[in-house]
């Protein structure tokens, strides 16, 4: 394992590296490679700016081009530790859009500290809840918390595979 210095972009200072495997490294650091900030996804991925004689991507991550991935293949990279400047080739697996949503942790904004579970305050319970080819699937209702985190993870295990994420 080596690590790949990154530097910041005009308008980020962010600086670090990003891990790569030894058999990768000299081919990435002929590049010159930024920490970049992807608001949507809240983490820092190491990114580059292509030139002219590469295909007219913009900028490319530096996961995408250890996996192959080119623009419009309809497929992603997935960071398998959710450490998205861990780009060694065992921590990252090519999927579709719903495997890598699969792999996400909670959201933000939840109260409850659980994935899948939040508090139904007219019923007052907790309840855990999944969502499965886009739709979401009510897993029931419960006294304890720690009950309806249980009933996630369980359906998390069975419903998505390799890609269940219950942090």
């Amino acid at each position: 394992m080596k690590k790949i210095q990154l530097g910041g972009r005009k308008y980020s200072k962010i600086t670090g590296y990003a891990l790569v495997d030894d058999e990768d490294f000299e081919e990435l650091n002929k590049h010159k490679w930024s920490a970049c900030w992807w608001k949507d996804v809240d983490s820092f991925y190491a990114t580059r700016v292509c030139r002219k004689e590469e295909e007219r991507q913009g900028i490319i991550s530096m996961h995408r081009e250890i996996l192959g991935l080119k623009k419009g293949d309809g497929l992603q990279g997935d960071h398998i530790n959710h450490d998205t400047l861990d780009n060694r080739r065992s921590n990252l697996r090519i999927c579709t859009r719903k495997e890598n949503m699969r792999n996400r942790g909670k959201f933000a904004n939840n109260k409850s500290g659980l994935k899948g579970v939040s508090w139904k305050k007219n019923m007052n319970k907790w309840t855990a809840q999944i969502v499965i080819s886009g739709k979401t699937i009510c897993l029931g209702f419960f006294i304890n918390k720690n009950d309806a985190y249980q009933a996630y993870c369980d359906a998390s295990t069975k419903y998505h595979g390799a890609f269940s994420n219950t942090g």
